[in-house]
């Protein structure tokens, strides 16, 4: 891949690890560039140009695996090169649910060494189950926090509890300046 230092985000992979992730650049930069019709249903009365449809074959082959162009190279139009890398790689949905539904299973605040860790790790995991189409609701996420407690402190977690927090950022905003005030307080010592 010699146009790596020419591209706009990561190249999808001839592995399609990195699909959902391509997918949602691609879509993003097509948005931005006011052509995203082109990969999407054709409506009847919005026919695409022919000038479209050959800048996107030119962005999505940019942005694919030289593999992956050399398979795809003769297809000539982007709608139908769009369905059939989905075709091939949107299972990767699929593939990455379990794991993320286990990962969400045996998360635990009380795994984690800081708020940011933590913060970080349930984003990662909140982040692949929403491109899964699993959605956690906020309740959810402030649930999850208090249940994982570390069980010697079973008064701050229904301190925590008793505020009513609506929001988990919210909560973790809390539960960080006390990491903070208690790290001071350590140094104090």
């Amino acid at each position: 891949m010699s146009n790596l230092n020419k591209l706009d985000f990561s190249a999808l992979e001839v592995s399609g690890r990195n699909y959902l992730k391509w997918v949602q650049d691609v879509k993003l930069h097509l948005t931005v560039k006011g052509i995203k019709a082109t990969i999407k249903v054709p409506i009847a009365d919005k026919p695409v140009d022919e000038a479209q449809k050959a800048t996107i074959m030119i962005f999505i082959r940019r942005h694919i695996h030289d593999a992956l162009q050399t398979e795809y190279l003769a297809e000539e139009d982007p709608r139908n090169l769009w369905l059939a890398l989905a075709d091939r790689f949107d299972h990767q949905k699929d593939i990455y649910l379990p794991e993320a539904r286990h990962d969400w299973q045996h998360l635990r605040f009380q795994d984690f060494k800081s708020m940011n860790e933590y913060k970080f790790e349930v984003c990662r995991i909140h982040s692949l189950l929403k491109l899964c189409k699993v959605e956690l609701i906020e309740s959810d996420l402030l649930d999850k926090t208090y249940s994982t407690f570390y069980a010697t402190n079973i008064v701050l977690h229904q301190q925590y509890r008793a505020q009513k927090f609506t929001k988990f950022l919210d909560l973790i905003s809390v539960l960080f300046l006390a990491e903070k005030q208690n790290q001071l307080l350590m140094k104090n010592h």
